[in-house]
């Protein structure tokens, strides 16, 4: 009667983590992206000359100190990365992939690849998917980074897989927003026109007024190579241009 009755609560809920189903998928990967795409969105452009990746950084209550509040991080001084999902999670990504870098740096003396990044961080969120008593991570994640073979976005899920993108979006309404990037992406774009169209694009889906205080824009450019996060003034000027 118990099992019955735990069965009928939990209705076809799947806690096995390393376990296949009858139509081939790991369930717990799937709940996974269930969560990233509840949470608030995260965007990325490669441009002509750079990349940029843009995030809604809206607070929940106007009591929180939004200056700790940070969704974009640097792994290498040329390479950021930005999530959708579960921060606590991305934190632990983003620990690894620093402490991976630097050994790469200690190593190599030169600064970690893109798509060395990528790999290690794909790398551990597929390990979790295949090993007992943990779960998969709760969040997607953008890398965007300039190196030898020019700027590079990519996207990293759950599974622990990595795709390269010219743009695209994840989390709440991604759909949607990766249709508008489809619509205003172009491959000659210059990094200064895509900045534009990644805070026109976020705002298609804002809840409530978009201003320089939540949302959080990071690029890296052609010229120097080095990932860095924007300023508030600076938003603030790409705001009043998309105007």
């Amino acid at each position: 009667l118990k099992s019955t009755t735990a069965t009928s609560i939990m209705g076809d809920m799947n806690f096995s983590l390393t376990t296949f189903n009858k139509t081939g998928k790991l369930m717990q990967i799937e709940y996974a992206l269930v969560r990233v795409q509840q949470g608030k969105m995260a965007l990325g452009i490669k441009a002509k000359n750079g990349v940029v990746i843009a995030t809604d950084r809206k607070v929940s209550s106007v009591l929180v100190d939004s200056n700790e509040y940070q969704k974009i991080q640097s792994i290498t001084p040329t390479t950021g990365i930005v999530y959708a999902g579960m921060g606590p999670d991305f934190r632990v990504i983003v620990r690894n992939a620093r402490k991976a870098a630097q050994k790469y740096y200690l190593t190599y003396r030169e600064i970690q690849p893109v798509s060395q990044v990528v790999k290690e961080s794909a790398l551990l969120m597929q390990e979790y998917t295949q090993s007992g008593g943990v779960r998969p991570f709760g969040v997607s994640c953008l890398v965007a980074g300039y190196d030898d073979d020019g700027p590079q976005l990519f996207q990293v899920d759950p599974s622990g897989s990595s795709f390269g993108w010219k743009a695209t979006a994840i989390g709440k309404n991604y759909v949607n927003a990766k249709n508008f990037l489809e619509r205003r992406y172009d491959d000659e774009v210059e990094l200064d026109d895509a900045v534009h169209i990644a805070l026109l694009t976020l705002r298609e889906s804002f809840e409530g007024q978009m201003d320089e205080n939540n949302v959080e824009v990071g690029i890296v450019t052609a010229e120097d190579r080095i990932f860095r996060i924007l300023t508030p003034a600076e938003v603030k000027d790409y705001l009043d241009e998309a105007n």
